[in-house]
C-alpha cells in the first residue's frame, strides 16, 4: 500500500474508533502512532509521540486556555450568569418569547466571559429553564433556546475553539476573537427574531411576562456591569494592543477572582471545585490537542491534505461552490463527532484548500465555529441537547431536538449571510 491509501484506512480506522465510544484524545493518537509508524519506522513514531505530548503540554502559547477556562468556571461560581438573565428579561421579558429572548441575551453575555458551549447551556438550563416553566412557556421553546443560545459561547470571543484553531493555523488568537465579535451578535439577533416570530404566531408556546419599571431596568443594569468590565478589559485590550491574549487571559481570570471577592459569592468549597473543574477541562483539553498533532503527522506523512487540496482545487468549479462543499463536509461532521475534534480533525486538510482558493483564514476560522455551532444541537452527538437533558429530564430528549430546528436554521442563514459577506465577520480585526 502506498501512503495515501495507509491515510485513508487510518482515517477510517480513526472513525471505527470513534463510534464506539473510545475518548477523542487516544483515538488520534493511537491511529497516528500506528499509521506513521507503518509509513516511516516505528522508533521514528515513538520519538515522535513523545515529542509532540512534550511541546503541546509544555506550549506557553496554551497557557490561555486553562485561564479562560479558570475564568468562566469563577463567573459561573460568582452568580454573573443569574444577573445576566435578570437584567435582560426587565429589560425585553413583557415581549412575546420575551423570556427566551432574555436567555439568548443571557447566553451571549455569559459566552464573553465562558468560552465554551456545553458549559454556557448547563449555566443556563439551571438558571433560565424554572423561569420559562413557571411562566407557563412550552417545554419545546424553553429547551430548544437554551441547547442552541448555549452554542454561542463557542463564537463569542473568548472561544476555546478559536484558540486551539489559532494554534493550528498559526493565526492571531486576538483577530479571532475580534472576529467572532459581529456574527456572535448577528446570530443572536437571527435567534431573538426567530422566537418574536414564532411566539406572535403561537400565543401560548411563549407568554409576555409582566412590564417592568424604567426605574427597575436602570436598577438591573448593574447586573451586566462586571461582565461588561470584564469582556472590555481582555477584548478590548487585546484590541488596542495593550497586551498579548494571554496576558489578556490572565488580566480576565485575575478579574472575575476579584468580582467574586466583592460579591462574596466564593467559598472555600467552591473554589476547590473551581480548581478541579479547571484542571479536569483543560487537561482533556490539552490531550485532544495532543492526539491531534500526532494525527495531523500521520496526515502528512500520507500525502492526504495535498490530495484532497489538489482535488478540490482542481474541480471545474467556482471557488465559492467548493467552499461550500466544504462547509458541508464540516456541517456534517458535527453531527456526529464532537466540535473541537472536527477541527483538530479537518484543519490540516482543508486549511490549504482555503489559502489556494484565495480565502481570508481569519473568516475561515468564524465560518468553522459557526458551522460547528450546528453540531451541537443536531442528533446523534448534539452535546448541548444531552447536556440540557442532563440537567432537566422532566423534558424528552426529542422535545429539546425538535425544540432546536427553528434555531438550526438560523445558523443556517447565518452560515450563508457569512459567505457572501465576509466582511460581517473581518469588520473589526480590519480595524485594528
Amino acid at each position: 500500500m502506498n501512503p495515501l491509501h495507509i491515510g485513508i484506512l487510518g482515517c477510517l480506522v480513526l472513525l471505527v474508533l470513534l463510534f464506539t465510544s473510545m475518548p477523542v484524545a487516544f483515538a488520534m493518537i493511537a491511529v497516528g502512532l500506528a499509521g506513521f509508524a507503518w509509513i516511516v519506522t516505528p522508533q521514528a513514531a515513538f520519538s515522535m509521540v513523545v515529542a509532540d505530548l512534550y511541546d503541546t503540554f509544555s506550549s506557553y502559547s496554551l497557557t490561555v486556555i486553562p485561564l479562560f477556562v479558570f475564568m468562566g468556571q469563577v463567573a459561573f461560581h460568582a452568580g454573573i450568569s443569574r444577573r445576566l438573565f435578570k437584567t435582560a428579561y426587565t429589560w425585553i421579558g413583557h415581549l412575546p418569547g420575551g423570556l427566551a429572548m432574555a436567555t439568548v441575551g443571557a447566553c451571549t453575555g455569559f459566552g464573553a466571559i465562558c468560552g465554551s458551549g456545553p458549559a454556557t447551556a448547563a449555566t443556563m438550563a439551571s438558571v433560565a429553564l424554572p423561569e420559562m416553566r413557571r411562566y407557563g412557556y412550552s417545554d419545546e421553546l424553553s429547551s430548544g433556546v437554551v441547547a442552541a443560545g448555549g452554542s454561542l459561547g463557542m463564537l463569542i470571543p473568548p472561544s476555546v475553539v478559536f484558540i486551539v484553531y489559532a494554534i493550528i493555523t498559526e493565526q492571531s488568537i486576538g483577530a479571532l476573537f475580534l472576529a467572532g465579535i459581529v456574527p456572535g451578535i448577528l446570530i443572536a439577533l437571527l435567534f431573538c427574531l426567530s422566537i418574536y416570530i414564532r411566539c406572535r404566531l403561537h400565543k401560548t408556546m411563549g407568554p409576555p411576562g409582566p412590564r417592568m419599571s424604567w426605574i427597575e431596568r436602570l436598577r438591573s443594569l448593574g447586573g451586566v456591569v462586571e461582565t461588561l468590565l470584564l469582556f472590555v478589559a481582555v477584548i478590548g485590550g487585546m484590541f488596542v494592543g495593550l497586551f498579548t491574549p494571554i496576558e489578556a487571559a490572565a488580566i480576565g481570570a485575575a478579574g472575575s477572582l476579584v468580582i467574586a471577592a466583592i460579591k462574596r459569592q466564593l467559598s472555600r468549597q467552591g473554589m476547590m471545585r473551581i480548581l478541579l473543574e479547571t484542571v479536569r477541562t483543560s487537561a482533556m483539553i490539552f490531550f485532544i490537542v495532543a492526539g491531534a498533532v500526532v494525527f495531523g503527522r500521520f496526515l502528512a506523512v500520507s500525502q492526504i491534505p495535498f490530495a484532497v487540496a489538489e482535488w478540490l482545487t482542481g474541480l471545474p468549479l467556482p471557488g465559492w461552490i467548493v467552499m461550500f462543499l466544504v462547509i458541508a463536509f464540516f456541517m456534517i461532521a458535527g453531527c456526529f463527532i464532537d466540535a473541537l475534534a472536527v477541527v483538530l480533525l479537518t484543519i490540516p486538510i482543508f486549511y490549504p484548500v482555503v489559502l489556494e482558493l484565495g480565502y481570508n483564514p481569519v473568516w475561515f476560522g468564524v465560518m468553522v465555529v459557526v458551522v460547528t455551532q450546528m453540531g451541537v444541537i443536531t442528533p446523534p452527538v448534539g452535546m448541548n441537547v444531552y447536556v440540557v437533558s442532563g440537567i432537566e429530564r422532566g423534558i424528552p430528549l426529542q422535545s429539546i431536538f425538535k425544540g432546536t430546528l427553528p434555531f438550526l436554521l438560523m445558523l443556517v442563514l447565518a452560515a450563508v449571510i457569512l459567505v457572501f459577506v465576509p466582511s460581517i465577520a473581518l469588520l473589526l480585526p480590519g480595524a485594528r
